[in-house]
């Protein structure tokens, strides 16, 4: 049984406009999107910004309401229409924001912001508070006498190990990671990696690591998940996907990360990822796709699983 499924989830949002604000148009952030993640396992959803990676990720947690598709969480489904019916999964799935300060309250010192979640979910007690978070914190390596302080007195880094204790002193078992990493300096996004890789071995969580950095990905992910234009495009083991990428977009990815050998320079794809409002018919990477034929504009390929991999593609590449 999966920790987490999602089949055909669809986020979509009104575009409103005229004297009666009438509906004239969808935003389609996250548009049949289908997948899993299996306990104690790292997958990465990747892509370019703006293909809906971190809509995924809120609509997953009930954040943002889907608007169709079905979901299950440890195997019990939930009603993607009652904002409460997650209210059960709450402590068992949590997420940790892309901005470690705005995610944090400004006006609540350390120790509130890590005890009250833990006092609301029954894991910890007003007489034993300190004690819990002081444990926290040194879990995430960060003194004790940190409780005491307010959010901007600390660097990105350690604000983002804070948004990391919130999220495990509930004892989840998956958390969504929403490019927690990008805003960061590169010598703290390594740090950052490992604390999240030694909590997953330690605690035995399953992570899904939302980022747009490839690279970032190759030597922590099992599975990789590849987005674009709020579908995806292809899914596979991170050995497979660095080894033979099979959709076009995922070999322009590839070809995209930067390299220390003076003789590989990065490729970029061309033209723009397309606006939610307005996604091209067909394939929604036809537009920029170097193999597109007439068939990709007219129809929308299916995700088609072969082994381990599945590819929404007419036309993938052949390894």
């Amino acid at each position: 049984m999966s920790l987490l499924k999602v089949q055909d989830l669809q986020t979509h949002f009104p575009i409103t406009g005229g004297l009666f604000r009438k509906t004239i148009g969808w935003v389609k952030a996250v548009d049949g999107v289908t997948l899993t993640v299996e306990e104690g396992e790292v997958l990465a959803v990747v892509g370019e910004s703006g293909c809906g990676k971190s809509t995924l990720g809120n609509s997953i947690l009930g954040l943002t309401l889907p608007t169709a598709g079905r979901l299950f969480l440890e195997g019990k489904e939930v009603d993607i229409k009652n904002a409460r019916s997650w209210k059960p999964f709450r402590s068992d799935f949590q997420i940790i924001f892309q901005d470690p300060y705005s995610s944090l309250n400004p006006r609540h010192t350390i120790f509130e912001i890590l005890s009250e979640p833990m006092r609301i979910h029954g894991i910890c007690t007003r007489a034993n508070a300190r004690e819990k978070v002081a444990e926290l914190l040194d879990l995430v390596g960060l003194p004790e006498s940190a409780m005491d302080r307010f959010p901007h007195a600390f660097s990105g880094g350690q604000r983002q190990r804070i948004g990391i204790a919130r999220a495990v002193g509930l004892r989840p078992r998956l958390i969504v990671c929403d490019e927690v990493t990008s805003a960061l300096d590169v010598s703290v996004q390594a740090q950052i990696i490992q604390l999240l890789l030694k909590l997953k071995a330690e605690l035995k969580l399953s992570l899904l690591f939302i980022t747009h950095d490839l690279s970032l990905v190759r030597n922590m992910s099992d599975r990789v998940c590849v987005m674009y234009g709020g579908r995806i495009m292809e899914v596979a083991s991170t050995e497979d996907l660095f080894k033979t990428p099979a959709h076009p977009y995922t070999r322009a990815l590839m070809d995209a990360i930067p390299s220390l050998h003076p003789d590989r320079r990065p490729r970029l794809l061309g033209g723009e990822v397309p606006s939610p409002s307005r996604l091209p018919s067909g394939c929604v990477f036809h537009p920029r796709c170097p193999k597109a034929q007439n068939e990709c504009s007219q129809s929308i390929p299916p995700l088609e699983t072969e082994g381990s991999r599945s590819v929404a593609c007419f036309f993938p590449e052949k390894n």
